[in-house]
């Protein structure tokens, strides 16, 4: 099943994939502006206008938007991100005209009623006060805030009381004028579509929009590292360890997906058997890499009782110093197995597929063939990975974030010499490898 891309006057490029076996069709439209392309004083104005673009345009009303889609039986919906914006559709095939003219016109023709937006103000403020309300949420918020401290890559993406309640109107134009754009923008469909005619119609409904953005470029994001702790009178701790991770572009990106994975990517991983399975002391453990367009954060998430915090992070230190010098090829395998399956599966599905393409376009400038993708797997070794364990996890500052009852927590400088400790006198095991920018 082959991508096919076509690039429309005004820079949006429209790429399709056709599923010979299904009656629907996946789509929607990506654009490449999130919460990090804030402003301080717009902080979760990216979220908001996610919101606000289903309350109403010149054409239609709130009513009228979710009544056209569901009429048809379709779903439409919106999710924002650090770095993206996506609005979707699924639709039957006879109704991709109607989606694609529903999706123009809440991007280019909403009228953000004043009204409509204090509304929604206080929606969105509940679903702040749910997250903030939630620890399991909180957590991973004041987390990347740590490390990434003051910069916008940091920021929660909900933003902040004082920040959603001081938006206008006038606000959420400014932000789509300066970061919309037609460069910016990927238009995916996946699913029983004609590309030649989805492109017709999307030169038609999106032709018109401006080819490139007004703002400055976001500036570069740095990992500085930080130390969270909040008291609450709960149960159990909630706690997050983290490091400077890896870009999209860089050589040790798929790589340090595996490495999480091989440590805590399943029940057969490392953390959970170590953990949970013999020691008993969490519900759940594991570990994850997350990759934005210049940096990158690797981490450990782990919820425990507070009597047994202490031994839990010792055990996940001992886990990451030894990842360093001893990682069998067996264990290599099996996340190369989870990795190969998680792909190949998602393939499998049209709007997980739809968005798989249209980040790839975004974020490498094509979509990247599973082969591709499949072919940088197979070439990492075991070598490769205890590498980059041995630079992963002392050449940067660890990033702690932990909610619940605190006390036994062990101090960020402990954590830290523990690590070093671990990995030798020089910080450091095992031979460099150069993690410039370069594909693999």
């Amino acid at each position: 099943m082959t991508v096919e891309t076509t690039r429309l006057s005004n820079g949006i490029t429209v790429a399709t994939q056709r599923f010979g076996h299904v009656e629907s069709v996946s789509l929607g439209v990506w654009i490449k502006a999130g919460s990090r392309n804030e402003l301080e004083n717009e902080h979760g104005i990216a979220h908001m206008l996610e919101h606000m673009a289903f309350k109403g345009t010149v054409r239609r009303d709130a009513r009228t938007i979710a009544e056209e889609i569901e009429n048809v039986g379709g779903e439409i919906n919106a999710a924002t991100s650090v770095e993206t914006t996506s609005y979707f559709v699924r639709v039957l095939k006879d109704d991709v005209p109607l989606a694609l003219d529903l999706l123009s016109d809440i991007l280019q023709n909403s009228k953000f009623d004043t009204d409509e937006l204090e509304r929604e103000k206080h929606v969105v403020l509940q679903e702040l006060g749910a997250a903030d309300d939630t620890p399991d949420d909180a957590v991973f918020d004041r987390f990347t805030e740590a490390a990434f401290r003051h910069q916008p890559i940091g920021r929660a993406i909900l933003g902040t009381r004082e920040t959603i309640s001081s938006f206008t109107p006038e606000q959420i134009r400014t932000y789509i004028d300066r970061e919309y754009c037609g460069e910016r923008m990927v238009i995916a469909a996946t699913g029983a579509i004609d590309h030649d005619a989805f492109v017709q119609l999307a030169e038609r409904y999106f032709g018109s929009i401006q080819t490139k953005p007004k703002g400055k470029a976001v500036s570069l994001a740095h990992y500085v590292g930080g130390d969270y702790r909040e008291h609450r009178q709960l149960q159990d701790t909630q706690f997050l360890l983290g490091f400077e991770g890896r870009a999209y572009h860089v050589r040790d990106f798929y790589a340090s997906q595996v490495l999480a994975m091989l440590l805590g990517g399943g029940m057969s991983s490392r953390l959970f058997q170590e953990v949970r399975e013999k020691r008993g002391i969490c519900y759940s453990i594991y570990a994850f890499h997350w990759g934005f367009s210049d940096t990158g954060i690797f981490g450990i998430h782990a919820a425990t009782e507070p009597g047994d915090l202490d031994e839990l992070v010792h055990l996940v230190l001992k886990e990451l110093c030894r990842a360093s010098e001893d990682i069998e090829l067996s264990e290599l395998e099996r996340a190369r197995a989870q990795f190969r399956a998680a792909l190949l599966m998602s393939g499998e599905s049209a709007p997980a597929r739809a968005g798989q393409i249209a980040r790839q376009i975004l974020l490498y400038g094509r979509p990247i063939p599973n082969e591709e993708l499949l072919d940088r797997l197979d070439k990492l070794t075991v070598a490769r990975l205890r590498d980059l364990a041995g630079r992963l996890f002392t050449a940067s500052a660890p990033t702690v974030s932990a909610i619940g009852p605190v006390d036994r927590l062990m101090d960020i400088e402990s954590i830290r010499s523990e690590l070093m400790a671990g990995a030798g006198s020089d910080g450091y095991v095992g031979r460099r490898v150069d993690a410039r920018l370069a594909v693999g």
